[in-house]
């Protein structure tokens, strides 16, 4: 009996040990004649074969969010239908076509690109690669005296089609206007303010302003913009979120609190009916009701309300009306 068992053991030994040797002289020959790869669809149809399909799709994405070493103007681009990979075994000697695929997919998109418009009581005059260039212009046209210098501004734009760009010297030649002579007996003559809240014109203030925070002046007073529903009216002021804003000069808070666009908002009146308002803030300090000397500290920059990123928005009102705080500050 015992013996039985050990032969039927044996036996069945023998069986497994030749069944693996079968599974690996199968597996062998498949590895010699075929190779795993991913077949890629857009929308059900085979446009090829890749043999990496996470790399592919990284370099898809990549594109799509600007990735572009040609043009550093491409924003973004929109592809509507991503590919689909099936993984799949080909016969060697197949080859993959990734750049091919990569070529039909971001052909079939639709890129935007992303440039600056300088504009010129808010009309379009002239377009550049960055706003670095854009601040050149306007530095150039404040050194220069040019009777427009208020009324230019800088607005960041969107497009699918890339518009030409003007160089420095180009677009400070057409820009430049020349302050007119005035006559002595001639009456006095002042800019139109772009809507009822706002003016160009130079309202005579008798108190002195002080920076209220330091940063890179991102949008400029009358600027028009698709995040806003008019002229802007105040200033912008891009730096890093919790940077302390100062009072830009003694005066009593009207107003410490959330107001809808604005985000978290501080209001100071300064006397005369004259007030600076400052925006977006991540925390308020100061309370209402409050005195504040010039230089305390009353509030935290933020990014609150309608904002695209951390910065201060300040404005200067004189009875109601919003004047250009370059006029007085920065």
């Amino acid at each position: 009996m015992l013996k039985n068992i050990m032969m039927l053991f044996r036996t069945w030994v023998r069986f497994a040990v030749l069944l693996f040797i079968g599974l690996l002289i199968t597996m062998g020959l498949i590895g010699a004649f075929y190779k795993p790869i991913y077949e890629v669809t857009i929308n059900g149809e085979v446009i090829g074969y890749s043999k990496d399909k996470s790399a592919l799709q990284v370099r898809i994405n990549e594109y799509m969010e600007g990735g572009n070493e040609e043009n550093q103007n491409v924003a973004f681009t929109q592809i509507d239908s991503m590919p689909e990979y099936k993984l799949c075994l080909l016969k060697r000697g197949i080859t993959t076509n990734d750049d091919e695929i990569f070529a039909k997919i971001t052909n079939s998109g639709v890129t935007y690109y992303t440039y600056y418009t300088i504009l010129v009581d808010n009309e379009e005059k002239l377009h550049v690669a960055d706003f670095s260039t854009a601040e050149q212009i306007v530095e150039q046209l404040k050194e220069k005296s040019s009777n427009n210098i208020d009324d230019i501004s800088i607005t960041k734009s969107y497009d699918t089609q890339l518009k030409e760009f003007t160089s420095i010297e180009t677009a400070v030649a057409q820009l430049y206007e020349e302050k007119p002579v005035v006559v002595a007996a001639a009456p006095t003559v002042t800019k139109t303010s772009v809507s009822k809240n706002m003016s160009y014109k130079n309202q005579p203030i008798t108190i002195s302003f002080i920076r209220p925070v330091s940063g890179t002046i991102t949008s400029r007073f009358g600027s028009i913009s698709r995040v806003r529903s008019g002229a802007h009216t105040g200033l912008d002021i891009a730096t890093k979120t919790g940077t302390p804003i100062a009072a830009a000069a003694s005066g009593t808070v009207t107003y410490s609190g959330y107001q809808g666009s604005l985000g978290y908002l501080i209001k100071i009146s300064h006397g005369n009916g004259i007030e600076t308002y400052y925006g977006h803030c991540s925390k308020l300090y100061a309370k209402e009701g409050q005195y504040v000397n010039q230089g305390e500290i009353i509030a935290a920059v933020g990014s609150t309300g309608n904002s695209t990123g951390p910065h201060l928005h300040l404005e200067v009102r004189v009875n109601g009306v919003a004047y250009n705080p370059q006029n007085y500050v920065y």
